[in-house]
């Protein structure tokens, strides 16, 4: 068994077109919120399922509908979605879950606490405070779970 899910957030409404290469062959797509409009995720769905969230800036339109966190299983494995890591409302380890997904912040960022990882894809909207233009893509096998940062920014 081999699964592949692209992760993203904070797009702000901007889907770069090297996002949509760097997504080929995912089976799922999470974004962990701020998305910006409908558009990202009907976009994003041409790809791929889509399990998204809201973030702190979806407050109008359908985004501003979707949940603020989500539970979902993927290949056996449980992804829990959170915009602001600093909001998380469960112990993940308690929980079952193998991963929690997050943004806000723009920075990429993974860490393993307590068996469970912790992954920030970054931003691969509007670059902000010359932060890199990333996402992330987790690969899952039946062994493990592994991930990789895509850099955008010089693409």
């Amino acid at each position: 068994m081999h699964f592949r899910i692209g992760v993203l957030s904070d797009t702000h409404g901007l889907l770069r077109p090297e996002v949509l290469p760097a997504l080929s062959g995912v089976k799922h797509i999470l974004h962990a919120g701020d998305i910006g409009s409908q558009q990202i995720l009907d976009h994003l769905r041409s790809i791929a399922p889509v399990t998204a969230i809201r973030g702190n800036t979806d407050t109008h339109g359908p985004c501003a509908l979707l949940p603020a966190t989500e539970m979902v299983e993927l290949a056996g494995r449980f992804f829990y979605l959170v915009h602001d890591i600093a909001q998380i409302d469960i112990n993940p380890s308690a929980a079952g879950v193998d991963c929690v997904i997050f943004g806000h912040s723009h920075k990429p960022s993974f860490e393993e606490r307590q068996g469970v990882f912790y992954l920030n894809p970054g931003s691969c909207g509007p670059r902000r405070f010359n932060l890199p233009i990333t996402l992330a893509l987790i690969e899952i096998d039946a062994e493990r779970i592994t991930h990789r940062l895509i850099d955008l920014t010089h693409v």
